[in-house]
């Protein structure tokens, strides 16, 4: 009994519900003939055409600025260079043997490190904070599994930085470098 009552209390609800949506149908149609002389404004859309035109020769002078700094950088480098060829040199190899770990997936440190090992022979695997229980998993992930190849882990540093956080106070932040070299 109480589920033909439930049919009844819905076929009274969507009755009345359909009561009501009628009448607001035939009210719609009145103002959409107030809508037709918006197509007049159409005509205006041809002159949106013509700035068009305008922004593509805009980036032509952006791209003109851009050579003209180039130049700029390059005679400052130049100098600097000049003055310590070895450290620069030694800087940008330094850095392409070492992998920072942030807060990207594991893999994808475990990817770049194994892109690095296969042509360098020895990675550095850098972290600090939270990050060196990532940057361990990393590195356990490359001598565990690519245990065929040969990675080992040579050497492991661990100090410690003071650092002032953004408020103010000092922090000591723990860091972390593994070194994998293949044997």
């Amino acid at each position: 009994m109480s589920f033909n009552k439930k049919n009844n209390d819905a076929e009274d609800i969507l009755s009345e519900f359909d009561s009501r949506t009628k009448p607001e149908p035939e009210p719609t149609p009145e103002p959409t003939p107030e809508p037709e002389p918006e197509p007049e404004p159409e005509p205006t859309p041809e002159p949106t055409p013509e700035p068009t035109p305008e922004p593509e020769p805009e980036p032509e002078p952006e791209l003109e600025p851009e050579p003209e700094p180039e130049p700029e950088l390059e005679p400052e480098p130049e100098p600097s260079s000049t003055n310590d060829d070895s450290s620069v040199n030694s800087n940008s190899t330094e850095d392409r043997n070492v992998i920072f770990i942030g807060t990207k997936p594991i893999m994808s440190y475990v990817s770049a490190t194994l892109t690095q090992l296969s042509t360098r022979p020895s990675i550095t695997i850098k972290a600090r904070g939270k990050r060196i229980t990532q940057a361990v998993d990393v590195s356990q992930m490359i001598v565990k599994r690519m245990d065929t190849v040969g990675y080992v882990i040579s050497d492991v540093r661990i100090s410690s930085d003071s650092l002032t956080s953004q408020d103010g106070k000092q922090r000591n932040v723990s860091n972390m470098e593994i070194d994998i070299t293949k044997e």
